[in-house]
């Protein structure tokens, strides 16, 4: 696993998360789409670690963007329960579907980015 990748993928991944969840706070339409879009951004930052890890096989790949989703994940759901926006099950759940689509976005991101190369 590329220690840097990971870095940069959860820091953005958490910035994204971090900007939903406090315009959720406020926006009851942002807030509605916490869930999609949550994993969404947990996706993206699966993404983002297969493709700074270049080289990396797709099991590295996969870990990575399921550590990158799933730490972005929770630490927007920590503030959005800390806020009182989402009750405390969704830490666990919510944690567990972000390292998912975190894992799954990686993959993507690993196949797209192998063909490139090839």
């Amino acid at each position: 696993m590329q220690r840097k990748a990971l870095t940069q993928a959860t820091v953005v991944g958490t910035l994204l998360q971090l900007a939903m969840v406090i315009g959720g706070h406020s926006n009851p339409q942002i807030a509605n789409l916490f869930t999609v879009g949550g994993m969404g951004i947990s996706a993206v930052a699966g993404v983002l670690y297969s493709v700074g890890a270049r080289g990396g096989s797709g099991g590295s790949a996969a870990a990575g963007g399921a550590i990158a989703g799933a730490g972005s994940g929770l630490l927007g759901i920590i503030v959005s329960y800390l806020l009182g926006d989402v009750p405390a099950g969704v830490l666990g759940f919510g944690t567990v579907s972000s390292g998912v689509t975190g894992l799954i976005g990686a993959l993507a991101g690993h196949a797209i980015a192998g063909r490139r190369s090839a």
